[in-house]
């Protein structure tokens, strides 16, 4: 899967670049890991996957195509960290170059989604589902990312439906 891949920063640019079926996956990118998750291929509900430790981006990169190649994964939802009031920083930064990187490496479209307090309602889900500690470290990066992907498939699906 080598080409150059359309980066969009704006998800109704993201949804016509994409086939009428195939899933999608969203990164939650940290500093020392990648959350992954997955959506069905009528991308209604996304799933978490797995957690990479991050070691140098071609290993990353490497890696996660893999799963996306397994999973026939048509498009990428990398979820954008943006400051409370809504500005970008280093960590934004950091993201959008990840996501000119990837594209070098794929021909599927990838977008981003604000990410602000997917995190936290991670955890919040996870207490509640009475997770121990050591067990929410484990997860917690790509339950988020099943967040992130979670409210692009939702906006999407709004987009669908108004004309």
């Amino acid at each position: 899967m080598s080409g150059f891949a359309p980066v969009l920063d704006d998800i109704a640019g993201f949804g016509p670049m994409l086939p009428p079926m195939g899933a999608l996956m969203g990164l939650d990118l940290g500093d020392k890991t990648i959350g992954l998750a997955v959506s069905d291929t009528f991308r209604s509900s996304a799933s978490p996957l797995e957690t990479i430790r991050r070691k140098k981006f071609m290993v990353d990169a490497t890696q996660m195509l893999k799963l996306a190649e397994e999973r026939q994964i048509v498009g990428f939802v990398l979820g954008l960290p943006r400051n409370m009031d809504g500005s970008e920083g280093a960590r934004c930064q950091s993201t959008r170059a990840f996501a000119r990187n990837l594209a070098r490496l794929t021909t599927a479209p990838i977008t981003f989604w604000d990410e602000r307090l997917s995190t936290v309602a991670a955890e919040r889900a996870l207490l509640e589902a009475d997770t121990s500690r050591k067990r929410r470290a484990e997860v917690i990066d790509h339950v988020a990312a099943s967040y992130i992907l979670q409210g692009a498939l939702d906006r999407l699906q709004h987009l669908k439906a108004t004309p």
